[in-house]
């Protein structure tokens, strides 16, 4: 029997062909600034896809001898489906794989960087478990949902220049804090770090400004998806949020993948939304849409190791199409490289949660983990978010995890 070579995966491999996530990725040198280039992952191994198009005479190779996904981004959907074309039969057709096999580079020997560049960050609040958990928690008398929350995607902007790669240490916050009892606020570091387990969504082709996106038109700007963590500091978030929205307690870091799933990898993954109960106006409207709005994704949640939530992107309220609808409804264009995210990803089973201000019931109900309690974050801790998806014949799609070290401010 022949020895296995790199393109000889293990049956099932959730990073096979049928996947191919797209990320940017650099290889040790002795001197100078290593050059980034666009990879895309196979197995335990990254593609040079660049090197594989100029040496395949592919028409693309402009286009990923790149140091940014974002040229790919701003090609368009025709672009992405011919590339993903190309990409598999580079890497399933035994005539390319003599040129193929030198320019796979093993994953722990290179440097992964943030894939694309951030253009705009959004971050919405789409699990109606997540915003009901959160309106028991503080408004215990009041109803848990605010009047507007199941008529519209509700979203905040965020702060795209502190969006990180995974593996990149999150240094911990300071701002205000005001204890309900004081009577005015104090400075000092975050006492309440929390994480927010999420989906983020990629745009590709831009929109012009004051042409909203229809429900009809997602996959057509939207390129792929990742995990996002959006960290988030529970004691600052109270006091500076009202009235216009969370700030300082949400812009210190968002950590994502380095690896962007192309949304035709995951259509075997297509799943109904939640039944709604309440009627949407047109544009949210997705009731005669040929393709179900949700996502089947299964996420897991670890703390230093041990897991503590498995949050299911299936059950979030509101779907990816209607949140780029609703960002774009009043006219706001789209860039390439825009970011937005899902809000926290949460389940109706107390597993599910997917921060720890609901695993922990905001810090009275402390998670017993091997190295202690926890109710917050503390500096030391690993938090690692790693997902599949159902695919083809049975086949997992995995999805790049995301990884970040808290650390003293």
């Amino acid at each position: 029997m022949p020895e296995p070579t790199p393109l000889d995966l293990p049956e099932g491999d959730p990073f096979g062909p049928h996947n191919l996530p797209y990320g940017v990725f650099s290889l040790p040198t002795a001197s100078g600034e290593p050059l980034r280039r666009v990879g895309v992952r196979l197995g335990d191994r990254v593609l040079d896809a660049g090197a594989a198009a100029h040496a395949l005479g592919s028409p693309y190779a402009s286009l990923l001898a790149q140091s940014s996904l974002n040229p790919l981004l701003a090609a368009g959907r025709q672009t992405w489906r011919d590339v993903r074309r190309a990409l598999t039969a580079w890497v399933t057709v035994p005539a390319h794989r003599e040129v193929v096999e030198p320019l796979l580079h093993p994953l722990d020997t290179v440097e992964l960087h943030l894939p694309f560049e951030v253009a705009d960050y959004v971050d919405f609040y789409a699990s109606e478990h997540h915003a009901t958990n959160l309106g028991r928690m503080f408004r215990p008398d009041g109803d848990a949902l605010l009047p507007n929350w199941k008529h519209l995607p509700v979203g905040y902007h965020g702060r795209a220049g502190t969006v990180v790669v995974s593996g990149t240490d999150v240094v911990r916050p300071s701002g205000q804090r005001k204890a309900p009892s004081a009577a005015a606020p104090g400075f000092g570091p975050s006492a309440k770090m929390d994480i927010e387990a999420e989906v983020g969504f990629v745009v590709g082709a831009p929109s012009p400004m004051g042409s909203p996106v229809p429900l009809s038109s997602f996959r057509d700007h939207v390129f792929g998806l990742c995990l996002l963590n959006d960290w988030s500091a529970r004691d600052i978030q109270p006091w500076e949020y009202v009235p216009l929205g969370p700030h300082v307690a949400k812009s210190f870091a968002t950590s994502v993948s380095a690896w962007i799933t192309p949304l035709e990898a995951l259509d075997s993954a297509r799943a109904a939304l939640p039944a709604r109960d309440v009627p949407l106006l047109p544009y949210l409207d997705d009731s005669d849409e040929e393709e179900p709005g949700g996502y089947d994704l299964r996420i897991t949640v670890t703390l230093n190791g041990e897991v503590i939530s498995e949050p299911p992107f299936s059950g979030m309220y509101w779907s990816p199409a209607q949140m780029l609808a609703h960002m774009t409804v009043g006219g706001a264009s789209l860039r390439t490289g825009d970011l937005y995210g899902s809000g926290t990803v949460s389940g109706p089973e107390p597993h599910q949660r997917g921060s720890l201000i609901e695993l922990t019931w905001n810090g009275t109900q402390p998670l017993e983990l091997p190295s202690g309690k926890r109710t917050f974050l503390e500096d030391g801790d690993e938090v690692t978010l790693t997902a599949w998806a159902p695919g083809p014949d049975g086949v997992r799609v995995g999805l790049g995890e995301v990884t970040g070290r808290v650390v003293a401010g």
